[in-house]
């Protein structure tokens, strides 16, 4: 669906975010869930630095995004917002109650058994690359993200979508969670993880969200920013 300003749907996203970021800031996930119901959106794009100050901090306690509004409710967490857009609209849910419990429990283990030590390798090669730290706990990362990566492809098998034919909005945030690092070899020895987020990402409705998101990258990086992106430029330079 179409953004549109009028929509009764409001959420919220960056304005501008480093290269390695765009199509990964968690709105995306928001907006392909918006797109796979069906329902149109508006957006409230924020200037980087804008997310830790009200009113954007009476939305989102963390200072972060995306948010969620509609009909008076006030949603934060990509997570929780997918949930709320799978029980109010048909599209991500199954019917059968068992069925959409397991499209739950999927959403958590995408979000609290997979997802985690993908954040610690983004922490260890972008955030904190600079850290003595860093390269030292590389291996140990990378041994906790193959592991879970072997344990979810061993149970995905030969299957389309984690519970089977079904598209749910399990699969969605497992698919969101898998390709952050897509840039990388992570997900090369893993070949039937690939082409489940190879499937997921060809959907209209991934695309449509995409698309809508890189549009909205329009703004330009607050000062404090600016220098710490010159710097990592600095230390990519000296690393080669």
């Amino acid at each position: 669906m179409p953004i549109d300003p009028s929509a009764p749907i409001t959420i919220t996203a960056f304005d501008w975010v480093p290269p390695f970021a765009k199509g990964q800031v968690r709105d995306l996930r928001v907006r392909w869930a918006l797109e796979e119901v069906g329902q149109s959106y508006a957006v409230r794009l924020l200037p980087q630095g804008d997310q830790k100050h009200e009113p954007h901090r009476a939305l989102q306690p963390f200072g972060q995004v995306p948010t969620f509004e509609h009909d008076g409710l006030t949603l934060f967490e990509s997570g929780a917002i997918v949930q709320h857009i799978a029980e109010r609209w048909d599209g991500l849910f199954p019917t059968d109650p068992a069925a959409r419990a397991r499209a739950i429990e999927w959403m958590f283990a995408a979000l609290n058994t997979v997802e985690p030590p993908l954040t610690d390798y983004a922490i260890a090669t972008l955030f904190e690359a600079d850290k003595p730290w860093s390269k030292p706990r590389l291996p140990a990362v990378k041994a906790r993200i193959n592991e879970r990566f072997g344990e979810l492809a061993l149970r995905l098998g030969d299957r389309a979508w984690l519970d089977g034919d079904v598209f749910t909005a399990g699969d969605l945030l497992m698919v969101a969670v898998l390709r952050m690092h897509e840039a990388s070899d992570l997900l090369d020895p893993y070949p039937t993880l690939a082409a489940h987020v190879a499937r997921g990402t060809a959907r209209p409705a991934f695309q449509r969200a995409l698309d809508a998101q890189m549009a909205g990258f329009t703004g330009s990086p607050p000062p404090h920013i600016a220098a710490w992106l010159e710097q990592q430029k600095q230390l990519e330079g000296a690393a080669q």
